[in-house]
């Protein structure tokens, strides 16, 4: 068997899709805010797995009960975590963002222990390079965290919630029509956000249509496709290690369409956090199914 196949560069190819979502939902927000932004990115996600959903529907048997109550659950844990990450990218690098989020890979484990499940000492190793990558990429001269990378930390935890709430899920449900649905959920309390705290008018979404576009169609609907169709033939561990490159695209991506700098300082607490993510999975003990939370 060849050491990469196509399925491997699919993945690849969706963790790029998901790095660059940073960029556009860093652009989107010159008219919109976090809230507006995210519930038209839903809604978006939710209409471009339709396709995908009627074409494969009748395979896959699943319970209602089961599908609506964890649609229910995933969608208000995908809204957290997407409004802490939308938030902090008002206030931090989008590069910044896309490690940070990533960190989700690290905390999986550690809530694992209260679950019962064991953790392995190579785990503990990417855990603590992780940290110290954190702390020399966000962590102050004051020993202060800065407030937008503060935010995603905190969406990261949400992330961590979520990846274990699909992983039970998975199992048990229909896994389109599953995101279909958190989709819709995520989607309803971030419009209910967006009439609260934001006054969104229709030119601001017309000028927000690529962003939008990118992040609601691209980043959902067809990077899901193509991790349903590579994933069949790549071992789950080895998907999330794939996957959790998304980190690395979204940092170039900020570099190269947003002008973001990378001195050394942010360089070493981005390879740090990275190794600590590629240590953790690699060769990968987990059996939880890891779905993007940037979809």
């Amino acid at each position: 068997m060849p050491l990469v196949t196509p399925s491997h560069l699919l993945l690849l190819g969706v963790a790029a899709i998901w790095g660059f979502a940073f960029v556009a939902q860093t652009t989107g927000m010159a008219t919109l805010g976090p809230h507006s932004f995210n519930a038209a990115r839903f809604l978006l996600g939710a209409l471009s797995l339709l396709p995908l959903w009627l074409l494969l529907k009748h395979h896959t048997p699943f319970s209602r009960r089961t599908l609506l109550l964890g649609g229910l659950a995933a969608g208000t844990v995908m809204f957290g975590g997407f409004s802490f990450q939308q938030i902090g990218l008002l206030h931090t690098t989008a590069g910044n963002a896309g490690f940070i989020t990533g960190m989700y890979i690290v905390f999986v484990p550690i809530a694992g222990l209260a679950l019962g499940q064991r953790t392995s000492p190579q785990t503990w190793i990417g855990i603590a390079l992780a940290l110290l990558g954190l702390y020399r990429l966000s962590i102050g001269p004051d020993l202060s965290l800065g407030y937008g990378d503060m935010l995603e930390l905190v969406g990261s935890l949400f992330w961590t919630a979520h990846v274990i709430i699909i992983g039970w899920l998975s199992r048990k449900t229909d896994a389109i029509g599953l995101s279909i649905i958190q989709f819709l959920v995520a989607a309803f309390w971030a419009s209910l956000a967006a009439l609260l705290y934001e006054t969104p008018t229709l030119p601001d979404f017309q000028a927000a249509w690529l962003p939008l576009l990118y992040a609601g169609v691209a980043s959902s609907g067809i990077a899901f496709t193509l991790q349903v169709i590579a994933q069949r033939r790549v071992e789950p561990g080895i998907t999330a290690l794939i996957l959790s490159t998304e980190a690395v695209f979204a940092a170039l991506g900020g570099w190269l369409l947003l002008d973001e700098q990378f001195g050394s300082k942010e360089l070493v607490g981005c390879s740090l956090m990275l190794a600590g993510m590629l240590v953790t999975q690699w060769p990968v003990r987990q059996r939880t199914r890891v779905m993007a939370h940037s979809e």
